[in-house]
């Protein structure tokens, strides 16, 4: 029986992930001072109503932080923001 494996992976079976990263709420004053834990859990507490729920992922009791979706929502609040006023 002859086995044929190819060398070069497909990248049509698993398409490329965004280049982000998933940090843990708790986590997150390690590599960014603002906002605070505290501001930030306040932020996932109204994450329904505030927008943020783009930004949160939930993975069993873990809540983390897709820090590139943070900082699009960031810029989108802001653009938001300097419409209003």
């Amino acid at each position: 029986m002859t086995v044929i494996i190819d060398p070069e992976p497909t990248t049509d079976i698993a398409p490329e992930r965004p280049k982000t990263r998933f940090i843990p709420v708790n986590d997150w004053p390690k590599y960014h001072p603002w906002p605070t834990e505290k501001g930030l859990r306040r932020m996932v507490d109204d994450e329904m109503t505030n927008g943020f729920h783009v930004v949160v992922k939930r993975v069993r009791r873990r809540v983390l932080i897709d820090e590139a979706a943070f900082f699009r929502w960031v810029d989108e609040e802001d653009a938001k923001n300097r419409k209003a006023g």
